[in-house]
């Protein structure tokens, strides 16, 4: 660790700052880095929408599936391993503290060597059982296309990422925003110069330059997200290798410890299987997109607007998430100090932040619906009329959901991980995915509506559900809180 005394300073602030303003300082770094992480899928589809079409935007929306499969594994390490850095933090435990960053690298490397092949071996099958001759030959050529590129060096994103919430769990918010940034940049100045033939921007009408491109089209975005990818990767590794963290990168450190693991992977479950889960619920909600459509056309419309309300959804969800990331490793911190008042405090303004986040994300995306749809597809009027549909009827309860997202982070943040699982998975899996399956056999023999207008009905109705749920056990746990305080 450092000798400057800066660790030290940092990690008092944790444990006796002041809460909204230490919050505030950890919240808007993770903030960009959970944003600067969703454009890469906002650039990526907003180009590709632009320059190949609705077959291309549908098929990266059948990517999604098997990109959350991989990306899954990345929360079932990084958060795991976060949490117990700031755990052993507050313990005064740094020993054990670098133990879990090191194996946090090698689980990583280990991840990319193993999930990724097998992956790209059962692609095919994959998407043939999702589209189900549902959609166009193109959509499905664009799906195989980018993920035969992207899935095998996936791993630098996870070894990115994971090191990323390992710094914000140290203290260290701002070194984990700017290798988020380093990637961000590199993929939107990466992305038109490898998808386009020739990039031209304009501003006002007025055409600003031009530079030649290499045309790859979809291949384009994936090797573009794959090469920002690895400088993000490179400058997490300057981080921990260059004398600037609380928490030392070293090499004999980098394996697996046998009391360490265990903890870990139980403790980032639940984020894994809410993305496991998540992946479930887009293979489920494309697959029905393409089975309820009356033409493979009408199937790839349908999914291209997926293709549009998953990214636009997520881009304004960040601040939520921003949240998450920022309070999780002071409650970390300060249960582990056994500050029980003060972690109270934290939940209490951490549930209203998020709650006031996401109402502002529902109003945002009903008031905006059409031209955020338009800016992916400008010229397919049937994908920009779908999609403003999809934002507007999808996301029209998300207001309501902030306390569940906290209460998911707070749970894993004390290290309760059979709590934060089941309250991860109400909203995407025991609601949403029963819904998805039966609602469009059900509803249209009760009401005048369709069965894809039943499938986009699912979604507010897992919403509502998941907030009714997580009521009772955060009234307990801030009962418990108050009592272990007094």
């Amino acid at each position: 660790m450092q000798a400057d005394g800066t660790d030290d300073a940092r990690l008092r602030e944790m444990g006796g700052g002041r809460i909204l303003p230490l919050l505030w300082k950890f919240a808007w770094p993770a903030l960009v880095t959970m944003t600067l992480n969703t454009l890469y899928n906002v650039i990526d589809r907003v180009y590709i929408g632009n320059g190949c079409g609705r077959d291309a935007i549908a098929g990266l929306a059948m990517t999604f599936p098997v990109m959350m499969v991989m990306g899954a594994f990345g929360p079932l390490i990084g958060v795991g391993s976060g949490t117990v850095i700031s755990i052993s933090l507050g313990e005064k435990n740094p020993a054990r503290a670098e133990r879990a960053l090191g194996q946090c690298v090698a689980l990583k490397l280990l991840l990319g060597a193993t999930v990724a092949p097998a992956l790209f071996v059962f692609l095919d099958p994959i998407l043939h059982a999702m589209a189900g001759g549902g959609v166009t030959e193109g959509a499905l050529a664009a799906a195989r296309l980018y993920l035969r590129i992207n899935i095998l060096f996936h791993f630098l994103a996870h070894l990115a990422f994971g090191l990323s919430a390992c710094m914000r769990s140290e203290g260290s918010p701002v070194a984990a925003m700017r290798c988020m940034v380093v990637g961000a940049l590199a993929n939107l100045v990466l992305d038109p110069l490898f998808i386009f033939e020739r990039v031209e921007p304009h501003l006002f009408g007025v055409r600003l330059f031009s530079l030649p491109g290499l045309g790859l089209g979809v291949a384009g975005a994936a090797w573009a997200t794959n090469i920002a990818m690895a400088l993000a990767c490179l400058a997490a590794l300057r981080h921990y290798t260059g004398g600037r963290s609380v928490v030392a990168l070293r090499l004999r450190n980098v394996r697996v410890f046998r009391d360490l693991a265990p903890r870990v992977l139980a403790i980032g479950l639940s984020p894994f299987l809410m993305q496991f889960a998540g992946s479930t619920i887009n293979f489920s909600l494309n697959k029905a997109f393409a089975h309820w459509s009356d033409s493979p056309a009408e199937g790839t419309v349908q999914i291209a607007a997926f293709g549009i309300f998953l990214p636009v959804s997520f881009l304004f969800f960040m601040p939520s998430m921003g949240i998450q990331q920022g309070f999780a490793p002071i409650i970390g911190y300060n249960w582990g100090a056994r500050n029980l008042a003060r972690v109270k405090r934290c939940l209490d303004t951490a549930v209203l932040l998020t709650t006031a986040a996401v109402v502002l994300a529902c109003l945002s995306q009903m008031l905006l619906a059409r031209p955020l749809a338009w800016c992916f597809a400008q010229d397919e009027p049937d994908v920009v009329r779908a999609g403003s549909f999809a934002l507007r009827v999808g996301n029209c309860m998300v207001w309501c959901i902030g306390l569940n997202v906290a209460a998911t982070t707070y749970f894993q943040a004390i290290g309760r991980p059979r709590t934060a699982i089941v309250l991860s998975l109400l909203r995407q899996v025991i609601v949403l995915l029963p819904c998805v399956w039966i609602l469009p056999r059900v509803l249209p023999r009760l009401l005048p509506i369709t069965p894809l207008l039943a499938v986009w009905i699912s979604l507010p109705i897992s919403d509502v559900a998941a907030f009714l749920a997580t009521i009772p056990p955060i009234l307990r746990e801030r009962r418990a809180l108050a009592r272990g305080a007094s």
